[in-house]
């Protein structure tokens, strides 16, 4: 595959360095979050899969969508239902599975918790402005697709 002219290989492996300092730095402000409101980064992730699917998904999904081990997202899960946000109910087609449901006390916690986090995410888009915003999330798409297909081509 062949490179821009616009950067040698030096000025290359630099940005990708800066790449992955910027990846770190990006999970440790959302760490950092998490732990001034009590939580791990991982139960934040948590908490965002019931904000997003309205509080009714599964281990399975959790832990396939944040790459979390099962046993991480078992634990977390197993913490909230002890402090009674959640519910676990067996699916119907396969008891091994449950179904998380949120409990009203733990729909307010996420709402609270989520809603914070949503303020402080747009009031951090707004001062990006919407177009930067867009073009960063367009040229890690394009990052993440091309490190994808380059990695398919080699390995198919």
């Amino acid at each position: 595959m062949k490179h821009s002219n616009m950067f040698d290989k030096t000025a290359m492996i630099e940005e990708l360095r800066r790449y992955y300092t910027l990846w770190r730095e990006s999970n440790a402000v959302y760490e950092d979050w998490a732990k001034a409101h009590g939580l791990s980064l991982n139960s934040l992730l948590v908490l965002y899969s019931f904000h997003e699917e309205d509080g009714a998904c599964t281990q399975k999904q959790i832990s396939r969508k944040w790459l979390i081990p099962k046993q991480t997202v078992h634990a977390i899960l197993k913490d909230f239902e002890e402090k009674g946000f959640i519910v676990l109910v067996p699916e119907a087609a396969d008891r091994r599975n449950k179904q998380i449901h949120l409990t009203e006390e733990g729909r307010q916690f996420v709402n609270r918790t989520m809603g914070e986090l949503r303020e402080k995410e747009l009031y951090v888009m707004e001062q990006i402005g919407a177009e930067r915003m867009k073009c960063m999330n367009d040229e890690l798409a394009a990052f993440i697709e091309l490190f994808g297909r380059e990695g398919a081509e080699k390995n198919g």
